[in-house]
């Protein structure tokens, strides 16, 4: 059965972690303490040059993990992605190269938005799950409010500055689906391979949106 971006990022709730992996040798570890911590959905971000390399160990040694790759800014990387194993891709922005690139590879595509306009250019490629970015303060709380209105059916996954303080103000708006963030696995505490710590950051994440999501 094919994934979509909405199954996914319903899979992801409450976070998605959006991964920076300079140490590919510490890649397998790092996805294994936030899977055991509760995570079942992961971004690695193309900004470290053998990212591709660690989205493709985690696809063959943790198979019930879904793993995406993030960062992608350029149209050649979606196929790219694609070949290392990648099962969706994320990109900052949205722009006619990127979402084009993303239909002829056939891949789940989350292209990022800011403005209402770029919300409108990302459904005439028929994109309704966004990522908002960046995701900072009360200012992007407000604006996810003001877009519910005009864009009905539209979920976000707003990333940037998101944290463990303001993580349930936006996983309580109703056009949220999660959020993303790299809070979860801090560079610090992957340079120390410092795994239960993370496993602990991703465990209290689920638990603090659990309540949220609970049958009333």
């Amino acid at each position: 059965m094919s994934l979509t971006m909405e199954a996914i990022l319903q899979q992801a709730r409450p976070v998605l972690p959006v991964l920076v992996i300079e140490d590919v040798g510490s890649a397998l570890a790092l996805a294994q303490a936030l899977h055991a911590g509760g995570i079942r959905v992961l971004e690695v971000t193309l900004r470290t040059p053998r990212a591709l390399e660690a989205v493709s160990i985690i696809r063959r040694e943790l198979p019930d993990l879904i793993v995406g790759a993030g960062t992608l800014i350029h149209a050649e990387q979606f196929l790219e992605a694609r070949d290392a194993g990648a099962q969706f891709a994320v990109s900052p922005g949205c722009t006619e190269r990127l979402a084009l690139a993303a239909e002829n590879v056939q891949m789940p595509y989350l292209p990022g938005v800011l403005t209402p306009s770029e919300v409108l250019l990302a459904l005439e490629y028929g994109y309704r799950s966004l990522k908002l970015f960046p995701a900072n303060g009360t200012g992007s709380v407000k604006m996810l409010k003001s877009l519910k209105g005009p864009f009905t059916g539209i979920r976000f996954c707003p990333t940037g500055g998101i944290n463990v303080d303001n993580l349930l103000t936006f996983l309580r708006l109703p056009n949220v689906a999660c959020v993303g963030g790299t809070w979860i696995a801090p560079a610090d505490l992957v340079k120390a391979r410092a795994w239960d710590q993370i496993t602990q950051l991703a465990s209290e994440a689920c638990s603090l949106a659990a309540s949220l999501d609970a049958p009333r």
